[in-house]
């Protein structure tokens, strides 16, 4: 019995994609979530996941942040993309970051249970007219990536609010915190980030596309 996590905000799509899965694999246990945070929220019950289906464009997910958070929160879990872009500059950063294959979302059903039963057997997987282009593309840098993963969650909130442009004590009334914690996340942030300033901080929360998530703990 396969048991997988289908992370897409898009209703119908997850619905679509369930339903074709069940009808391919006998067994086969669907669980949905919609968000990065209920993702999380998955991830932390469920025992024995084998699959994770991972959007990278949902809510609170920020291009590669989702990703990249959920390898270094749950390195067991095995990761496949899936993603309405076949860009392979983005695929090959996919890779990169610890994802075990990348499926198209036009894909048919027979390409998605093949993908799952290959990443499953331990084969990273890509669709073939992907492969030489992926392969030929240079190491991505995902330093940045990997240092915005390391900040808390409080942390990645207040970075959110610098990038939408609140004041400190916009962002203390935001979050039910005081002014000097949020200085000292500030603090904390720049170090984690290796900057200096809230405009390096609003530049880079715009370059990964870094999206508010629902987090508390």
């Amino acid at each position: 019995m396969i048991t997988l996590v289908i992370a897409d905000d898009h209703p119908l799509f997850r619905s679509a994609l369930s339903g074709a899965l069940r009808a391919e694999m006998q067994g086969i246990v669907i669980v949905e979530s919609h968000d990065l945070d209920s993702t999380l929220q998955c991830l932390n019950s469920i025992n024995d996941l084998d699959l994770l289906l991972l959007d990278l464009n949902m809510p609170g997910s920020g291009e590669l942040y989702g990703l990249i958070r959920i390898r270094k929160d749950f390195p067991e879990v095995p990761v496949a993309v899936i993603s309405g872009s076949e860009d392979s500059v983005m695929v090959a950063k996919v890779i990169d970051a610890g994802a075990l294959g990348f499926i198209p979302k036009t894909s048919e059903p027979s390409t998605y249970v093949q993908a799952i039963h290959d990443i499953l057997a331990g084969d990273i997987w890509l669709p073939e007219d992907l492969k030489l282009k992926v392969a030929n593309q240079p190491k991505p840098d995902l330093s940045m990536q990997n240092r915005v993963a390391e900040l808390t969650p409080q942390q990645y909130k207040v970075l959110c609010y610098l990038h939408e442009g609140l004041l400190n004590k916009q962002i203390a009334y935001e979050l039910s915190i005081s002014e000097a914690t949020v200085k000292a996340h500030i603090t904390a942030i720049f170090r984690k980030l290796e900057i200096n300033n809230r405009t390096q901080a609003v530049l880079i929360a715009s370059d990964l596309k870094l999206q508010m998530m629902a987090i508390t703990n």
